[in-house]
């Protein structure tokens, strides 16, 4: 196999810490925040991720798959937590320390609950709005009420995180897109 190339396009009005791990081919959208220890690994085929996503420390996102992982808007990848899903749609909410396996793939505003392991054993297609939450990753579909408010805060978290993250590390600079 060969050797991976590293090709990062990091949009200008993204937040990348400088204490991130990138390798492969990846791009990242406007507004991202990538806080400081996150691992983002293109590994078979590139990474696409969305505008406006927040991915915290120690949280972990690798495409062992050929295809282009792409991963929408407005996401959020909380701390610890490691996503292999080729694809991601927006508005999706990956708790602490949650696991997505490579084989299910998220549509929109879907929730994987904390310390949830998700490991389909075919490829599996989330419907929106479903939430998967315990030890038993129990499934349940969200009525999508609150949902406003949520991205509300989303944003105002986003914002804080622009203004904050500069302050105290340094931070990768892109080739702008």
């Amino acid at each position: 196999m060969p050797p991976i190339r590293d090709k990062f396009t990091i949009h200008s009005k993204a937040v990348v810490c400088q204490d991130v791990e990138l390798k492969g081919d990846i791009t990242i959208g406007a507004g991202t925040i990538v806080h400081p220890k996150a691992t983002i690994f293109a590994i078979a085929g590139p990474i696409v991720i969305g505008s406006g996503c927040i991915i915290e420390e120690g949280a972990i996102i690798v495409n062992r798959r050929k295809e282009v992982m792409r991963i929408g808007d407005d996401n959020l990848f909380e701390i610890g937590c490691r996503v292999e899903s080729p694809t991601v749609g927006n508005c999706n909410t990956v708790c602490t320390r949650a696991r997505v396996h490579h084989t299910l793939r998220m549509s929109s505003y879907c929730v994987i609950g904390a310390g949830v392991l998700v490991v389909p054993t075919e490829d599996e297609m989330l419907d929106e709005y479903t939430v998967i939450h315990g030890p038993a990753a129990e499934r349940r579909i969200w009525s999508g009420r609150g949902k406003v408010q949520e991205m509300d805060l989303r944003r105002k978290h986003a914002e804080y995180l622009r203004d904050m993250l500069p302050k105290f590390n340094r931070l990768r600079r892109g080739d702008g897109a």
